[in-house]
Formats: structure tokens, sequence, C-alpha cells
């Protein structure tokens, strides 16, 4: 389906004011840019400034610094490879093998949490009956799965200890364990974005979208990808400055204009540059409100109907960017926003620093829209492409 039939298709008759889960979008909207200076703050360079604004300014002269280091490291990596290719698949498993410690360091709130939990309610009990499956219903339930969520795997549950004709109760942990992997290896790992493509990045303010954005960047341009940014959350203070910030550390460039201005206008120059320079992939920053339903997906239908009109030969996505501490509020966040516009895949910030992580479960099996990528740390490489397989192992501690 086009890009822009995604938009179109919706329902434009609906309220303008949203009533469901307005509080929390407020909530999060107020924050302006709170959340995205405390992830600029986290940066090396930052430490040296006393304000963002100081540091803004003094972007422009780090960048030639942060380039130049750049230059300097990466063709050195590259024709080692080239000189020895026979590295590739060493280096390709040592890839997954840090993505699979990262994943499980960055889940150990959530595992602790999770397994934890379910430890306990183990213990107390000496037979497999209807309380235990209960008291393992509530469990997932606080540990940010949702009520939904839980009691599918707990329904799951029951029909696998029966088929299987259980009766142990220190056998009902692996049962549930594979329960839950089931239901996160329904979706395979992302795919190579081909070339060219262009990604709608939204979310609300304060979940680390522009940030987000930089770290994909990067991810990009180290699979030597050529990549174009377009700053076209052009109403929220700091947001065109903060992308170009992420441009500069990356070295690619933004396509921006005056705060303020017409999203639309943006996005088409940034297509007209991005299809002038052939290049690989073109990524948007669009807006970061949803105190409105119709005037979003107003700006989106008309940012999709450029896209169409203008790069029509373009392969298109619509990432959601979700912060995991916020747990259920995350799958209230997705919700709305799917209401609004057709998501194809799920961003999940800030895995590392809560015990919520089993929000994924309930966004995968509510939603049915695949977690693409999951920030696991801090550093500008800790945005990774999901992996299902390795989550759930991490998730148990296997």
């Amino acid at each position: 389906m086009a890009l822009f039939d995604f938009f179109k298709k919706k329902n434009t008759d609906e309220p303008e004011v949203l009533s469901e889960g307005s509080d929390v979008i407020e909530e999060l909207d107020e924050l302006e840019d709170e959340e995205e200076l405390e992830e600029l703050e986290k940066l090396e360079e930052f430490e040296e400034y006393g304000s963002a604004e100081e540091y803004a300014e003094s972007a422009v002269e780090t960048a030639e610094e942060d380039t130049a280091y750049d230059e300097e490291t990466e063709p050195v990596e590259e024709e080692e490879r080239e000189d020895v290719p026979e590295e590739a698949e060493t280096n390709d498993a040592a890839a997954k093998l840090g993505f699979f410690a990262k994943i499980k360091a960055g889940l150990t709130k959530t595992r602790d949490n999770i397994i934890s939990s379910v430890d306990n309610v183990l213990k107390s009990f000496v037979k497999v009956d209807d309380e235990l499956f209960e008291e393992l219903e509530e469990t997932l339930i606080m540990a940010d799965m949702g009520v939904e969520t839980s009691v599918y795997i707990i329904d799951m549950l029951r029909e696998k200890v029966k088929a299987e004709r259980i009766t142990e109760v220190s056998d009902v942990k692996n049962a549930l364990a594979e329960v839950i992997s089931s239901i996160l290896e329904k979706d395979e790992a992302p795919p190579d974005m081909p070339a060219p493509s262009v990604i709608l990045v939204i979310g609300v303010n304060g979940v680390g979208k522009t940030t987000t954005i930089g770290k994909l960047a990067h991810n990009y341009i180290s699979e030597g990808k050529s990549v174009l940014l377009a700053a076209a959350d052009t109403f929220r203070a700091a947001a065109i400055d903060q992308l170009q910030i992420w441009g500069d550390r990356n070295g690619c460039d933004v396509i921006k204009h005056q705060e303020n201005s017409d999203p639309g206008a943006v996005v088409f120059d940034a297509v007209q540059a991005a299809k002038a320079r052939k290049t690989d992939i073109l990524i948007c920053d669009t807006a970061g409100r949803l105190h409105n339903k119709k005037n979003l997906m107003n700006e989106l239908r008309k940012i999709a109907g450029i896209i169409e009109r203008e790069y029509s030969q373009a392969h298109t996505e619509v990432f959601l960017v979700l912060d995991a501490t916020t747990g259920q509020n995350a799958v209230q966040q997705a919700k709305l926003f799917n209401e609004a516009a057709d998501i194809t895949g799920i961003i999940l910030t800030k895995l590392d620093g809560t015990a919520k992580g089993g929000i994924v479960l309930a966004i995968k099996n509510e939603m049915n829209i695949p977690v693409r990528y999951v920030g696991v740390g801090e550093g500008i490489d800790d945005l990774q492409p999901f992996d299902p397989m390795s989550f759930a192992k991490a998730l148990f501690g296997e």
C-alpha cells in the first residue's frame, strides 16, 4: 500500500480533541525539550558546557573535529576488511554476540522484575491449580505486560500445561518461558532498508525522538548507506538545532527551514535533495504532538502526499518512537498514534533503564506492530535492530 493511502484511508470525521489517553499525551508534551536535553547532557561533549544553548552554539565549531575523527578511523576499518575478507563471518557473529550481551545487560531490571516475581509465586505452591495461574496472571500484569496480554499468556499456559500433562510446579516456569518466547518470535528481524527509502519518525515530545533519529542515521551510515535528514518538526523549540547537532556528529546533511515553517515544504525540499544526490535513506523528523488527532492526521497526510507525488519509487516506513520507562502509557500512545497513521514499526528507547520491558510483549500482542529497534544504552551504537529470539533468551537469562 502506498504511503499516501496509509493516511488517506484513516477516518478524519472523529472528534478533534482526544479524550482517551489525552492526559498521558499532555503530560509528556509539557516536557517540551527536557527529555531531549537530558539525552544531550549524556553526550560526552556536553559535559563541558553549562547549558544546552551554549552547547548548541559550539556545535558548529566541534562538528569539524568530530567529522575529522570519523574520517580518520573509519577508512582504516574498511581497509582491513578488504584485506581480510574471510573475517566477515566472524565479525557478523561477533555483532550478534554483542547485541545479545547488550540486550541481556539492558534487560537486567526487567528480567529481575519478571523472573524473581514468577519464582516467588512458584515457591508458594506445591501443585499446579487455578490459584497458581491466577497468581501468575497478576504477576505479569504488575510487570507491565498489561491485562489483555497477561490473560492471553496465561490462557496459552493453561493449554500448554494441559497438553503436555505438566504436574510439577517447577516445570511451569519453562512452559511460561516458551509461551512468552513464542509471542516475541512472531516477527522476523527487520530487513535491510532498500535504496531509496524514506522514513517518517513520529512520537510525542520527550521520548528521545531526535536522539533516536541521530542513532538511526549512525546505524545506516555504518552500513555504508548515505543518509539525509529532514527537520520537519518545525514547531517544537530547539528541535531543528538538536537535529543539526546529530547531523554534524554523523557527517550527514540536514534539510531545514526556519522555526514554525511549513513541515510539508521542508519534506518537499528534502525529497528533491535526496533525489538529486541519489541518497539511500531520507529520515524525516515529524510532528511531536498528539493533542489534536485531526491536525496530526492532516499534517501526516500532506507529507505522505508529497512523498507519494515526488518520490513514488522510494520505499517508505513510519516509525513510532516510544519511551520504555512509561510502561503501559507507551502502549496507549501507540494506540492513539495508530489511529492517525498506520505505523510500520516501533522503536523502543531507554529499555536499559527500566523494569517495564514487559511492554514489548504488550505492544506485539495488542498492537500487532513489529518492534524494529530497541535502545539498550546511552551510546551512539546502542540503538539495535530488534532480534526477537535474542530478546527472549535474554529475558530468561539463557
